[in-house]
């Protein structure tokens, strides 16, 4: 288990760990990792943009750009849920920067960033983000997500 310090972020989310998410090693699978994080960003989405109907970015359109993972700790299967911790760490035009922990209560499992972008269907193409969409997404604000390789 990592000491490191766990700061509260803008969201936290409770996403139960499945049996089949472990593989032959006896542990959570990297690519599981994927799953974990995006099960938050809709969770977290619901709540940051309520106010335009909880899922209005999903359904407007979002694209996932670009991910990134730095596994810290080993995570097994248990019956106790994980914590995914997310927060916006820089906002663009149409793009921001998402920050994330996956935790629990002793320790910090993995670290990871993600690039979304509002993505108009219809056209196929990237769109600005609307005023509404850009004050929900402010208020999640925080600091850089800490990866090793940036220290």
């Amino acid at each position: 288990m990592t000491s490191e310090t766990i700061e509260p972020r803008a969201f936290t989310a409770e996403i139960s760990l499945r049996w089949g998410d472990m593989d032959a090693y006896g542990h959570v699978n990297n690519v599981q990792y994927h799953r974990l994080l995006e099960e938050a960003r809709i969770r977290a989405f619901g709540e940051w943009f309520h106010a335009s109907g909880g899922d209005s970015m999903l359904r407007s359109g979002v694209l996932l750009a670009r991910q990134e993972i730095e596994f810290l700790e080993q995570l097994v299967y248990r019956p106790e849920p994980v914590l995914v911790d997310m927060w916006v760490t820089s906002l663009g035009g149409a793009s921001w920067d998402m920050g994330y922990t996956i935790r629990d209560e002793e320790a910090v499992f993995a670290r990871a960033e993600s690039t979304l972008v509002a993505f108009d269907v219809a056209a196929q193409s990237a769109r600005r983000l609307t005023d509404e969409e850009r004050d929900a997404l402010r208020a999640g604000l925080g600091d850089p997500v800490p990866m090793r390789r940036r220290r």
